[in-house]
């Protein structure tokens, strides 16, 4: 049995402990916001926060959150009031949404850090969250206006 603090709460979960987080996540806790994607780390559609960190939850077992913060798109401050969910629905940046909530978490790891981030960063810091769609120019734009800059 594992301890798992998720979105400030404390879960126990029967799983072994090489079990991927994102399973954990929306198996045993039925938080279905993070999605599969490539199940590689290689598209960020499955990306939540482990204290404070963007990580990728397909490739992250059980064992390495344990004792930590897990946040999930469903924890994030203000749920769909939260500055960077509604800059992203201003901008349009969802299309199919499918990789929105990964994308959404990584600028939200971005913004934590970078409060006033330059384009050029919000560019190479979103690097390697694919959207099938191609909505990269509105991402990148709604990232700038959840920091102000538009």
């Amino acid at each position: 049995m594992a301890n798992l603090n998720v979105n400030g709460q404390v879960r126990q979960i029967d799983a072994a402990p090489d079990t991927p987080l994102l399973w954990v996540l929306r198996e045993h806790l039925k938080l279905t916001g993070t999605k599969y994607g490539c199940g590689v780390a290689a598209c960020g559609a499955c990306t939540v926060h482990l204290d404070g960190e963007p990580i990728r939850a397909c490739i992250t077992p059980l064992s390495q959150a344990e004792g930590k913060r897990v946040t999930t798109i469903e924890g994030l401050p203000g749920g769909e009031n939260n500055r960077l969910v509604q800059a992203w629905i201003a901008e349009q940046a969802p299309q199919c949404g499918y990789c929105q909530s990964g994308q959404i978490m990584q600028a939200a790891g971005l913004l934590a850090k970078t409060p006033k981030p330059t384009r050029e960063q919000i560019v190479e810091h979103m690097d390697g969250n694919l959207c099938r769609c191609g909505s990269y120019a509105q991402i990148v734009a709604a990232v700038e206006r959840a920091a102000g800059g538009r």
